[in-house]
């Protein structure tokens, strides 16, 4: 691994630091082969565990801040999604949001996870809703950060185009490229030198393939549609300067929800990593809400 500085100035460790206390772990699934992810916490803990999904240009490691302290009172999990990292890729070229509800549902199953807090951050939140919608007994609460809301109600016509545009930036680019290229839109003027840095080294580690069967995923899939059909617990937050899931897109997704927005000041797309307090903060009030104990 490269050099990463630190987020903040009291902060001695370097993020590669951090992440080494929660190493890649991979478990087989019998319906799927294998699944990366980076945990933390106990599964002793009383608390529900938290299960947290990545975006498009990224993967478990980028929690590795929410790791760090929300770890401290629960089990905290996140995963490579199929396709990323060291997991294996959903068998459909052009998947829809349940071939990766599937998957969750038979990590979680592996785990010996019977219902969680779940989070998920932008193509996360597609994943995180398509589960809560076929398996809403699993779900004690689902957080969507600047959540993608897909392109599945869209003409055929909008659908291939916003497609076949990601398709060919990523042939043209490689995932180095896009690294260089993308990482900067993931982030507000007010972010660090550190987390550009982070959201370029996680950037730079997707797998082309991964990336793009995730691609045709946003093309194909619905959010608002899967949370009109679950009848949980939901709460929507984006950063107020987010230029790839605006606060007015993320509104939408919030009202198909039946929930308020939150908007945060002074973030990007990528708020958990350049305003890590702010985030996990937000996702702690949310778990601590819902009360929930595995016991229930």
């Amino acid at each position: 691994m490269s050099a990463v500085p630190s987020v903040t100035a009291d902060q001695h460790a370097t993020l590669e630091a951090r992440l080494a206390r929660f190493p890649a772990q991979q478990v087989t699934l019998d319906s799927h082969g294998t699944l990366s992810y980076r945990e933390a916490g106990s599964a002793d803990s009383d608390a529900l565990p938290l299960v947290l999904l990545h975006g498009i240009g990224s993967g478990a490691a980028s929690w590795v801040q929410q790791l760090d302290v929300l770890g401290l009172s629960r089990r905290v999990l996140a995963w490579d999604a199929p396709g990323y990292g060291a997991s294996t890729p959903v068998a459909a070229a052009s998947p829809v949001a349940d071939d990766y509800a599937i998957v969750l549902k038979d990590w979680l199953d592996a785990l010996g996870i019977q219902r969680c807090e779940l989070v998920g951050h932008s193509l996360g939140a597609i994943i995180a809703g398509a589960f809560a919608a076929a398996y809403p007994q699993r779900v004690a609460g689902l957080l969507l950060l600047s959540p993608a809301g897909g392109y599945g109600a869209a003409s055929a016509e909008v659908r291939e185009t916003k497609r076949d545009q990601r398709l060919a930036m990523l042939d043209e680019l490689g995932a180095q490229g896009l690294a260089e290229k993308r990482s900067g839109n993931m982030l507000s003027a007010h972010a660090n030198d550190a987390a550009r840095a982070w959201v370029r080294w996680n950037m730079s580690r997707v797998m082309p393939h991964g990336y793009a069967q995730a691609t045709h995923l946003l093309a194909n899939a619905d959010l608002a549609s899967d949370l009109a059909r679950f009848e949980g617990r939901v709460n929507v937050a984006v950063g107020a300067d987010d230029t790839i899931t605006p606060p007015e897109a993320c509104e939408r997704i919030a009202l198909a929800a039946g929930t308020k927005l939150q908007v945060v000041p002074r973030a990007g797309h990528a708020g958990y990593i350049e305003a890590p307090a702010a985030y996990t903060a937000i996702i702690d009030t949310f778990c601590r809400a819902s009360g929930g104990q595995r016991s229930q």
